[in-house]
């Protein structure tokens, strides 16, 4: 085992993607260090070490980076201030000797995209790379994952989507992306990788599949962005979080995220599951 797989260090390991990774690291007999703002929550992992650590620059995060070569760090939580959050978080990682960030981005990222919270993804990519530390970008599509969610109560996906496609991605392809690159990192190095599905759907597509598979119909109805920001007003969230909702909608409708990449299986060696196959995967 190389030097970068002995000073492995993982993020999120409390949430979906992150705790997918560090099981699946660990069942490849490869150690890691989870950090974690709330260490209880860490997973019970064979060859793991856990440390206290939150996305800032202060001594006990500072300690928990210490003697990390790789560090894979999945993008904080959606706020206000998670850019600040990020560049602290590399900040400290420079100064405790990190050699080399796996950041998990966003597709089409940029400082004029679409969707919102990419924007914020293109900012701590440049940070990074700035930050004298190797980096390797996973530009995640939204995931497959997340479309039941999106149906309402009256079984209705509502945004100004129009007749825009996503090549929509499954959590567990993406997982399983960044386990690979995990064990060479260094193969990976100042390489950014576009994480999509096999295939581009529109919304349409995405609420017939989400009926033939579920246990109810499902529609797509293509609101104005108007009638979009009126229809959310009601939950009182502040207005960043508003425009995020709603473009990821417009994001769509502008075609940013439509192209499909072979990155997922030109590093794993296996293809992306589709959003069918994804559902069945996961009724019982």
């Amino acid at each position: 085992m190389n030097e970068a797989l002995r000073t492995l260090g993982v993020t999120g390991s409390s949430g979906v993607l992150g705790g997918i990774v560090a099981s699946t690291l660990s069942k490849l007999g490869i150690e890691q260090r989870l950090l974690l703002r709330t260490p209880s929550k860490a997973p019970h992992l064979a060859g793991a070490t856990v440390a206290a650590a939150s996305y800032e620059n202060t001594a006990r995060t500072r300690d928990a980076l210490s003697g990390i070569g790789t560090l894979f760090m999945v993008s904080a939580s959606e706020s206000a201030d998670r850019l600040d959050q990020h560049r602290a978080f590399i900040d400290a990682a420079v100064a405790s000797g990190v050699k080399h960030v796996v950041y998990t981005s966003f597709m089409a990222a940029a400082p004029d995209a679409v969707f919102t919270l990419a924007r914020d993804h293109y900012a701590t990519e440049e940070y990074l790379k700035s930050s004298g530390m190797a980096w390797t970008f996973l530009r995640d599509n939204f995931y497959a994952d997340f479309m039941g969610a999106m149906v309402g109560e009256d079984g209705a996906i509502r945004g100004p989507a129009g007749k825009g496609r996503c090549s929509i991605v499954a959590r567990t392809d993406v997982a399983r992306t960044t386990a690979v690159i995990l064990q060479e990192p260094s193969r990976h190095a100042g390489r950014s990788y576009d994480l999509t599905g096999p295939e581009a759907l529109s919304f349409p597509e995405i609420a017939g599949i989400l009926s033939e598979v579920g246990r109810r119909e499902v529609n797509f109805v293509d609101e104005t962005l108007d009638e979009a920001y009126a229809s959310r007003a009601a939950y009182q969230a502040p207005d960043w979080q508003v425009d995020a909702w709603v473009s990821t909608y417009t994001a769509i409708a502008s075609g940013a995220l439509e192209p499909v990449s072979g990155d997922i299986e030109s590093i794993t060696g296996q293809a992306p599951m589709g959003l069918r196959d994804l559902l069945r995967s996961t009724v019982s």
